[in-house]
């Protein structure tokens, strides 16, 4: 299942944008936008958690550090139904390092490992870990071998690799995604190092032949920032990785099509157009009048009391299939 996944992306992977992916492929995993366990106890719960359930398969990524909080917000995970709770130990902001998680945690093993008990002890859902190569000048092999052996220790199967250390001073959360080299050699050797783990590497990953070189090494390939800005190359998924190749391929107005229908249902609840919208400014990308859809979209969706004949007009400007 876990061959395929889009990355929790902070401001882009809310329910509209998954919904947005899921038109384009039934099998790939998604992913929330980080969630915090003071923003899931504190805060407006159904706001965070609610989805529609054309999403499965969807994972709940928390950000948090305190064991009996993280297990409180998986119970509320699995009561909303989520497939699966996976823990940030990769961001490198300075909001998330404050409150100590993120990538912080590579250096707090053992207080990784004891959310993962936790939450294993208060739910049936995988708990699973998203993490970093390294941080600052703890990026030795051994350093996140160590890591990697506190948290399977503790009951977690599947980790998420960021192929690059993160600087927790210095770069922003942008440049901590450019800067830091690529790695992907290391993220094979614990693979090879780790073969009973399910081990999905993420970073710098944006065309489908490189995804498919990542697989002959390891057991799953993210997608993050190409995925949100080209979403039409899901549309591969499918059939390039899940065997479907008797389902055709969905057309870009075809998947317009069902998106316009599930915006026009949100409207009514009250859900601003722009909200839902601007995850679909990249789906013409790369054909003729792509610009055009941009502009006319971007100057128009924003306003008040817009409706998807905003998208039909922008439409107008892309006649590809």
């Amino acid at each position: 299942m876990h061959r395929v996944s889009v990355a929790p992306m902070l401001d882009c992977t809310d329910k509209h944008c998954r919904y947005l992916h899921r038109l384009l492929t039934r099998n790939a995993v998604l992913y929330s936008e980080m969630v915090t366990t003071q923003a899931l106890i504190h805060g407006d719960s159904q706001r965070f958690l609610s989805f529609n359930p054309v999403e499965h398969p969807i994972v709940l990524q928390l950000g948090g550090s305190n064991a009996k909080e993280m297990a409180r917000c998986a119970r509320m995970a699995k009561d909303f139904g989520y497939d699966e709770v996976n823990i940030n130990v990769g961001c490198p902001s300075d909001r998330v390092q404050s409150g100590q998680f993120g990538a912080c945690l590579m250096a707090k093993p053992d207080l990784v490992a004891a959310c993962i008990s936790e939450i294993r002890s208060a739910v049936d859902l995988p708990v699973t870990v998203k993490t970093r190569i390294g941080i600052d000048a703890l990026d030795s092999y051994s350093f996140l071998t160590d890591f990697v052996l506190a948290v399977a220790d503790a009951g977690c199967g599947r980790l998420i690799v960021h192929a690059r250390k993160a600087w927790l001073s210095g770069l922003s959360p942008k440049e901590n995604r450019e800067i830091p080299p690529l790695d992907y050699s290391r993220v094979y050797r614990l693979k090879q190092d780790f073969p009973h783990l399910h081990i999905t590497i993420n970073g710098g990953i944006a065309d489908w032949p490189s995804a498919e070189g990542h697989l002959a090494q390891v057991d799953g390939v993210m997608l993050g920032r190409e995925a949100y800005s080209n979403p039409y190359c899901l549309a591969e998924v499918d059939a390039r990785f899940y065997r479907e190749q008797a389902r055709l391929r969905p057309s870009r107005h075809g998947v317009l099509e069902g998106y316009i229908t599930y915006m026009e249902t949100q409207r009514t609840a009250g859900v601003p157009l722009g909200r839902m919208a601007r995850h679909a400014l990249g789906l013409f990308q790369g054909v003729p009048g792509a610009r055009a859809w941009r502009r006319h979209l971007s100057e128009n969706m924003w306003k008040p009391g817009a409706t998807t004949s905003v998208i039909e007009a922008a439409a107008q400007y892309v006649q590809c299939g």
